[in-house]
């Protein structure tokens, strides 16, 4: 929802306000997230976890973070060789290098490594690094090439992703709904391709100034792809974690996006050819945006075959055989009923004798009330449709009174 709903967000803050209000959003949103937390989350707290908190990790993950996204931001401004991105790299590396160290050691640590051991987990997290980093690189030129190539306004930029929203709120439910009946391997792999089509329907954007015709079916695309893979995704990287992890779980699969996103802000543009002022050219920028469309809309195709080579379903219980549900009268105490048996002389060659036994009928589904006696009850299939012949022979077995020859 942060994806769709953000340029339309800043489009609104940049004609309303200025630029610098966007840094900002986050504060109003912070402050709701957590008074609506403490009022409706229940509190919850795991007994068997004993230590204390792993501090020491902690600071290693900000300062590993905090170095490559410096090294990230500046490098197309600044140069990958300037002193102050390879210093920042070096600062992000070496943090990465004692985080690692120190959740190997740690008694307690805040990001267990043996979770990456674990298949689903771990493709699930690749996934979502793969399709994430071209969605978010796309995002982030399309606004730039509405404004610059196309003529926009910041607000009518923003209003270009409203159908993404519209989608995404429309189907997200339904789509996680649907990966928990059927599993989400499916999912995994045809919605990143229908958002790799999305992305390279894009490539139309600098082709004029039409919204209509030129953006809002790819839009379209877009959106319906998203809305395929984005709510499975989540809940399996939540679901592939043991229980008592899956906060834990949650958090990365989130960091793995930002951090996919941010690699491709950063990398994307130069790949396409897109550097120095080529945002402010309107000549250079279609040429390179339709590059990075496309580069963007493979890397989608990419993460959907990652994910149907690798993304497993849940084991499922077997199910019973299907049939019809029918309605079992109740049982009835049966009567003593009249075997027959051919005699010579009489009329139908049949002479009377009472019956040794009486037990009580089994009801018998359907309206026909076949199998109403205990003669025939083996002509009752409680839950299924007799075929065609197996009701005639019924039929027929009842009509010359001969119990039991209904099977």
């Amino acid at each position: 929802m942060a994806v769709a709903a953000g340029p339309l967000v800043g489009g609104y803050l940049i004609s309303a306000a200025s630029w610098r209000w966007i840094f900002f959003i986050n504060v109003p949103l912070a402050a709701a997230v957590v008074g609506l937390g403490a009022r409706h989350v229940p509190e919850s707290r795991d007994p068997s976890v004993s230590g204390k908190i792993d501090y020491a990790g902690a600071a290693a993950a900000v300062v590993f973070l905090t170095g490559i996204t410096f090294a990230f931001i500046e490098a197309p401004v600044l140069g990958w060789s300037s002193p102050a991105v390879l210093i920042m790299t070096g600062i992000g590396v070496a943090g990465l290098a004692a985080f690692l160290a120190r959740e190997r050691r740690a008694t307690a640590p805040m990001l267990p490594l043996s979770l990456f051991a674990e298949r689903q987990f771990a493709a699930t997290n690749a996934v979502t690094f793969i399709v994430y980093a071209a969605l978010t690189g796309a995002t982030f030129l399309l606004p730039v090439v509405l404004q610059v190539v196309s003529g926009y306004s910041p607000l009518a930029s923003g209003l270009a992703f409203a159908p993404l929203t519209v989608i995404m709120l429309a189907l997200s439910a339904r789509s996680g709904q649907l990966a928990a009946r059927i599993g989400p391997r499916l999912q995994l792999s045809v919605g990143p391709a229908v958002v790799g089509a999305g992305l390279a329907m894009l490539t139309l954007a600098t082709s004029g100034s039409s919204y209509v015709v030129y953006v809002l079916p790819a839009m379209i695309v877009f959106g319906l792809g998203l809305a395929i893979t984005v709510a499975p995704l989540t809940a399996t990287a939540m679901s592939s974690a043991p229980a008592e992890h899956s906060g834990i779980a949650s958090a990365v699969n989130n960091d793995v996006a930002r951090f996919g996103g941010l690699l491709a802000v950063a990398v994307l543009p130069a790949l396409a050819g897109i550097t120095g002022t080529a945002y402010l050219h309107p000549e250079a920028l279609p040429a390179g945006f339709r590059t990075a469309a496309l580069i963007a809309g493979a890397m989608c195709a990419a993460g959907g075959l990652l994910a149907a080579f690798t993304i497993t379903n849940p084991a499922r219980a077997p199910a019973c055989r299907r049939g019809r549900t029918r309605r079992v009268p109740p049982l009835r105490p049966r009567r003593a009923i009249t075997h027959h048996r051919r005699q010579p002389g009489n009329r139908h060659g049949m002479t009377s004798r009472p019956a040794q036994d009486a037990r009580p009928a089994t009801a018998a589904p359907g309206r026909g009330s076949i199998g109403r006696n205990a003669g025939h009850a083996q002509c009752a299939f409680v839950g299924a449709v007799p075929s065609v012949a197996r009701l005639w022979r019924c039929a027929a077995h009842r009509a010359l009174s001969r119990p039991g020859r209904c099977s």
